[in-house]
């Protein structure tokens, strides 16, 4: 099976590493409008060659769009114009309202898989790309009944071979949801970065008094700012709420701190608690 990857990056890379893992007969077509990462995908042998995006779309039974959202935007209709008419095509986004929107009245909307693989790192870049990245993880499927049978079980298949959790839910659904457990995360990480960066101008002190806690947290402040600012423009009415939800709970735990109210903080942090419940799948 020829299939396109457009975006070389973390995900992308990914993807095609863990597909190369099944020892099957898939070639990987590569399309990146960076020569430095495609160059780098083909040394690292992501993929088996690069071509320009209309000569690759259709070479490939499957097209996979792994670049930032707003790319994704721009690039849908385009794509699904030149589409094979026995070809699939499959996007990474992490936001979904917006894209199925602007794919619905394409003759070829059946074609199209919108997709969103549950996982990453705060790293990018064809570097950052590992054949793991994806085992275990979720893949959530939006608007499977607006997908042609045959092109969903295609990406069903190749996403349950890599050992994926498939979940299914509407697009709008989808933006709402990671708005409060993804988006918002990214969101406090990076202000938090920057709140420390405006008060501690010793980057030294940063370095040296910086615990396990404050690095866990701030991780994700080193996501790609190209990927997360289209995010969280597409994803812009859900995340404002979900940021008021936030804000209102700080709010609140400012005033227990204010108030040294200790009874107040500890009940809040003892409810909340349950999350590591939640997490480990407990019931």
């Amino acid at each position: 099976m020829n299939i396109c990857i457009v975006g070389l990056g973390l995900l992308g890379g990914s993807f095609a590493l863990g597909l190369h893992q099944l020892k099957e007969n898939f070639y990987f077509i590569g399309v990146d409008n960076n020569p430095e990462h495609a160059e780098k995908a083909l040394a690292l042998s992501i993929v088996n060659e690069v071509l320009p995006l209309e000569e690759a779309v259709k070479k490939a039974e499957l097209t996979v769009l792994a670049v930032p959202v707003n790319a994704i935007t721009q690039l849908l209709n385009p794509v699904l114009d030149i589409l094979p008419a026995n070809a699939t095509l499959v996007d990474f986004g992490s936001t979904k309202e917006m894209i199925c929107r602007i794919a619905e009245q394409h003759p070829k909307r059946a074609q199209f898989v919108p997709v969103h693989p549950i996982a990453g790192t705060e790293n990018s870049g064809p570097e950052a790309a590992f054949a793991e990245l994806l085992h275990g993880k979720i893949m959530i499927i939006c608007d499977k009944d607006k997908c042609r049978p045959e092109s969903l079980k295609l990406v069903e298949t190749l996403f349950t071979k890599l050992m994926m959790r498939l979940s299914y839910m509407d697009a709008e659904a989808h933006d709402l949801h990671l708005a409060y457990v993804s988006h918002l995360s990214h969101i406090t990480s990076f202000v938090l970065g920057a709140t420390v960066l405006d008060k501690e101008k010793d980057e030294q002190n940063i370095f040296n008094m910086a615990g396990s806690g404050f690095s866990s947290t701030v991780r994700l402040a080193k996501s790609s700012p190209e990927m997360w600012a289209p995010i969280f423009s597409q994803n812009s009415r859900n995340i404002s709420e979900a940021l008021g939800s936030y804000i209102n709970k700080l709010q609140q735990f400012k005033s227990y701190i204010d108030n040294q109210d200790e009874t107040a903080s500890y009940d809040l942090m003892q409810k909340t608690n349950d999350i590591r419940r939640i997490l480990n799948g407990i019931k």
